[in-house]
C-alpha cells in the first residue's frame, strides 16, 4: 500500500475542534479586514478629489476635511458604547451581518456622490455619520467571537497575529483607493463597499459564534454519534443524543436493538443534538463593566493611543504629499509601510506580554520609545527615501503595538476577569467600553490635526507626542502594580495582572 503523503498526515493530525478554531480565526480576520478596508479610502482621496469636489471654501479646506473625519469618528465613538450592550443581547452572527451590509451601503453611497455629481457637503457628512454608527457592530462582535474560541494561553500572540487585520485592511484599502484616485475616485469607495457587503453575506452563511455550536447533519441510525467527548462548557452539563424518524424522536440510548418492522435496511435519519442548559447568567451592565479592575485605566490610555494612531491613519498620506512632494498615489502606497510596521508591532507586543505576563508594562515601554520617533517624523522632509521608509516601519510598530494589545488581549482578559465569577457575557460590553473610549481619541485626533496643520505640521507632532506621554502616565499605576506585586502572573499565562 502506498504511504500517506506527509501533507495529508499533517492535516489529519488536527481534530475537529482545532479545524473549527482555525476556520473562525481566519473568517473573523477577513471580516474585520473588510471593515478597515472600507474606512481607508477617505484618507487617500482627500485633497485631490474630495476637497476640490465638495469643499467650496478652499482657504479652510483642512478644517472642513477634519470635520468630515470627525463626523465619522464621533458617530463611531458614541455608537460603540451602545453597540457592546446591544451585542451581548443579540446573536453575534446576525448582528455582525447587519452591520456589514449597512456599512457596504453607506460606503458605496459616498462613492455614488461622485457618479451622480452630488456637491452637497451635508450629504457626505450624513453618509459618514451613518457609516460610523453601523461600523460599531464590528469590533465587539469579532472580539467576542474570537474570545469564545480561544482561552488565555498565548492569547497575546494569537490576538497579536489576528489583530494584524487592521493593518492588512488599511493596506488593501490604500491600494484599492489609490488605483482609482486619479481617474474615478467614486470607485475608490464603491469597490470597498461591495467587498464589505459581500463579506457580510459570508458572515451570515459561515460564522460559528461559540465553541459549543455543533453541526447537525444526516446520519444513519446505525452510525456512532459524531459528538463523542463531552465534558460540559459554558454551563452546559448534560448532552442527549436523539434522532428523528418520521414524526417521532428516538433516544440513542433507548433505541430498540432490532428494528420494529421486518426490514433490515438502515434508513438515513436526521441526527438532532439536544443540549440541556442551565440558566445562563445575565449580561453585565455598563456600570458593572466599569467596576472591573483595570477597565478605566486601559480605556483612558487607549483614548490617547488611538488618537495618535488614527491621526496617522487619516492624515499620513496628505502629510507625505505635502512634505515629500509626491503625488496622491505614491503617497498612499508609501503610507502603507506604517501599517506594515503596525503588523509587526502588534505581534511583538503580544509575544512579549505573554512571555512576561505584564500587559501594562509592555504597552508603557512601547509608548515611551514612540515619543522620539514621533519627533523625528516632524523632520521627514529633510530625510531621503531610505530613512523615511525605516521611520514609517518603526513608528508604525511602536504606535500600533500598544493600541493592538489593549483592544484585543487586554480587552479579552478584562472581559473574562476573575471578578466576573465565570460570567462570559461581559466580553462584548467591556470591549465596547475600551474601544469606545479609544474612539473618542480617534475622533479628536484628526480634528485637532486639521486645525493645527494650518499653523504648521510641527504643531501636529507636538500634539501627538503630548498624547503619547499622557497614555503612558495613565498606565503608571498598573505598571507599578505589575512590577511590585508578589502575586505575579506566571509567564505563560498571558493574563492581565490587575486585581
Amino acid at each position: 500500500m502506498a504511504p500517506v503523503p506527509p501533507g495529508i498526515r499533517f492535516l489529519a493530525s488536527f481534530n475537529r475542534d482545532q479545524w473549527y478554531r482555525a476556520f473562525t480565526f481566519s473568517l473573523t480576520f477577513l471580516l474585520y479586514t473588510s471593515f478597515h478596508l472600507s474606512r481607508k479610502p477617505i484618507s487617500i482621496v482627500k485633497v485631490m478629489c474630495v476637497c476640490v469636489y465638495v469643499c467650496v471654501y478652499k482657504s479652510n479646506y483642512k478644517q472642513l476635511l477634519g470635520a468630515m473625519d470627525y463626523s465619522f469618528l464621533c458617530a463611531y465613538a458614541v455608537g460603540m458604547f451602545l453597540s457592546g450592550i446591544i451585542g451581548e443581547r443579540l446573536p453575534i452572527r446576525l448582528y455582525l451581518t447587519f452591520g456589514m451590509l449597512m456599512s457596504g451601503l453607506f460606503t458605496c453611497l459616498f462613492g455614488l456622490g461622485y457618479i451622480y455629481n452630488i456637491h452637497s457637503l451635508g450629504f457626505y457628512i450624513f453618509v459618514q455619520v451613518a457609516n460610523g454608527l453601523v461600523q460599531t457592530t464590528g469590533w465587539p462582535s469579532v472580539v467576542t467571537c474570537i474570545g469564545n474560541w480561544f482561552g488565555k494561553g498565548r492569547r497575546g500572540l494569537i490576538m497579536g497575529i489576528w489583530n494584524s487585520h487592521t493593518s492588512v485592511g488599511n493596506i488593501l484599502g490604500s491600494l484599492i483607493a489609490g488605483y482609482w484616485v486619479s481617474s474615478n475616485w467614486g470607485l475608490s469607495f464603491i469597490v470597498p463597499g461591495l467587498i464589505i457587503a459581500a463579506m457580510g453575506i459570508i458572515c451570515f452563511l459561515f460564522l460559528i459564534e461559540r465553541e459549543h455550536c455543533y453541526v447537525i447533519g444526516w446520519r444513519s441510525k446505525r452510525l456512532v454519534p459524531f459528538l463523542t467527548n463531552w465534558n460540559g462548557t459554558n454551563g452546559h452539563k448534560q448532552l442527549y443524543h436523539s434522532y428523528k424518524q418520521g414524526d417521532k424522536y428516538q433516544n440513542w440510548d433507548t433505541e430498540p436493538l432490532l428494528p420494529q418492522d421486518n426490514s433490515s435496511v438502515s434508513v438515513p435519519v436526521q441526527q438532532v443534538v439536544v443540549v440541556k442548559s442551565e440558566s445562563e447568567p445575565s449580561a453585565i451592565s455598563f456600570m458593572g463593566a466599569l467596576r472591573i479592575p483595570g477597565v478605566i485605566e486601559f480605556s483612558l490610555c487607549l483614548l490617547f493611543a488611538k488618537l495618535v494612531s488614527y491621526t496617522f491613519l487619516f492624515w499620513l498620506p496628505l502629510y507625505i504629499t505635502k512634505t515629500a512632494h509626491l503625488d496622491a498615489k505614491k503617497a498612499g502606497d508609501l503610507s502603507t509601510l506604517f501599517d506594515v510596521g503596525g503588523i509587526v508591532g502588534g505581534i511583538l507586543a503580544g509575544v512579549i506580554s505573554d512571555k512576561l505576563g505584564k500587559r501594562a508594562t509592555t504597552c508603557a515601554v512601547m509608548l515611551l520609545l514612540a515619543a522620539p520617533i514621533l519627533y523625528g517624523f516632524s523632520m521627514i522632509s529633510e530625510f531621503g527615501l531610505g530613512p523615511t521608509i525605516g521611520m514609517l516601519l518603526v513608528c508604525g510598530g511602536l504606535v500600533n503595538g500598544p493600541y493592538a494589545l489593549i483592544t484585543t488581549a487586554v480587552a479579552a482578559d478584562l472581559g473574562t476577569h476573575k471578578s466576573l465569577k465565570g460570567n462570559a457575557r461581559a466580553l462584548s460590553t467591556v470591549t465596547a467600553i475600551i474601544d469606545g473610549t479609544g474612539s473618542v481619541g480617534a475622533a479628536i485626533g484628526p480634528l485637532l490635526a486639521g486645525v493645527l496643520s494650518s499653523q504648521g505640521w510641527d504643531q501636529v507632532f507636538y500634539m501627538l507626542m503630548a498624547a503619547d506621554f499622557l497614555a503612558l502616565l495613565l498606565l503608571l499605576r498598573l505598571v507599578t502594580k505589575e512590577l511590585t506585586s508578589a502575586n505575579v502572573v506566571k509567564p505563560r499565562s498571558g493574563s492581565t495582572t490587575v486585581e
